[in-house]
Order: C-alpha cells, then structure tokens, then sequence
C-alpha cells in the first residue's frame, strides 16, 4: 500500500516528530511505501493563490506532486499539535491547496458548486494524531473538540475516505517519559492494526 504521512510541527524536538518517526517506521516495517512530509523542513508555502482556485487550474510543480500522492494513497495519516482547536497554517494551507477540486473532492455535472461534493480521495482509511495542552474534559466541554469535526467531517468525510480514527495525546508539557513511551506504543499500535503488513507483496 502507499500511504501519505503529513507532518505540521516546527520544533524538530516535538512530540509530533516522535509521533511521525513511529508511524513511518511501522509503515516502512510493514513493507509499504510511505510518502512522508515535514511541511516545515519542507517549506511549504500555505498561501493558496487565486489562479489555483478553480477546478483544473494549472499547478506548479511541487504542489502537483503533492497532489499527485494524495490521488495515489490508499492510507493518509496527518500528524499536529492542537492550536486554538485548529491545524498549525501550514497544514491548513496543505489543505486548501492539495485538498483541491479536481483532486480530492468533485461537484455533479452541471453542479455550480452549491451542491453536495463528491469524494475523489481512493484512499479508504485516515489517521489523525494530534498533541494538545488542554485536557480533555476541558476540550470536550469547553471546546466541543473541534479537530474530530474539521477532520472527520468537514474534511474527511467530504472526500470520500470512509475509515476515519483519531487521538489526541495530552497533557504533553506536563507528561512524563513513560507516558510518552506508552503513547508511542499506542501510534505503532494503531498504525499496524490500520495498515498491517503487506500480505500480497503488492506497492
């Protein structure tokens, strides 16, 4: 299987980045092959221009790739901190410029964009990991845990990806190393039980 794993996180030293490293390595563990983004070592640049707006708008080369990934996995896992109950802009510029028309989601036919979209995505299964400050009585019921809704329903679902998992791990800055440990083992965990190995030897 191919399987796309997105990274937003500037520090290098971040939960987030342990949480990557973990699920690449089960990924590459279990035989698949995993297209893996670091949008900050990468430098994305999340400002989506107005000529990248309509469907089939001609792209530059590197966000094509980007696209052309997305359109290729059968598995995507995105990986983030919880800022202001939002992705970092980088990953919601991510969003907006790879997650496109034409790309991840399409209208009917004579459909002006009013209607309900249509899921291009072949991928049948999503991971979201994300690290937070907050806990989680205090997301729950102070916040309504925007992120499930973003992912899961806004973006997600709209797609056309009909697996959908996510956890939150928290409280980071006061959590020890065995706890880390034990929620690292819970990402290989997860990660293998969504993309075991690779039985028929196919890429």
């Amino acid at each position: 299987m191919k399987i796309s794993v997105i990274l937003g996180h500037p520090d290098m030293g971040s939960f987030s980045h342990a949480i990557a490293d973990v699920t690449v390595k089960a990924l590459k563990g279990n035989e698949h092959t995993v297209y893996f983004h670091d949008l900050y070592q990468e430098n994305f640049n999340p400002i989506l221009p107005h000529y990248e707006i309509p469907k089939g708008a001609r792209l530059d080369t590197a966000i094509q790739k980007y696209c052309n990934e997305i359109s290729d996995s059968d598995g995507i896992v995105i990986i983030h901190p919880n800022w202001w109950g939002q992705p970092p802009a980088i990953l919601k510029g991510w969003v907006d410029r790879v997650l496109c028309a034409g790309v991840a989601y399409a209208f009917a036919e004579n459909d002006r964009g009013e209607g309900i979209p249509v899921g291009l995505l072949k991928a049948n299964t999503a991971l979201v990991f994300n690290t937070s400050n907050t806990l989680k009585e205090r997301e729950l019921k102070i916040f309504g845990d925007p992120l499930e809704t973003i992912w899961k329903n806004c973006i997600f679902n709209l797609c056309g990806v009909e697996n959908f998992y996510r956890k939150m791990f928290g409280v980071i800055v006061t959590s020890t190393h065995e706890q880390r440990s034990l929620w690292l083992k819970e990402v290989e965990e997860t990660v293998n039980s969504n993309f075991p190995g690779n039985l028929h030897g196919y890429q």
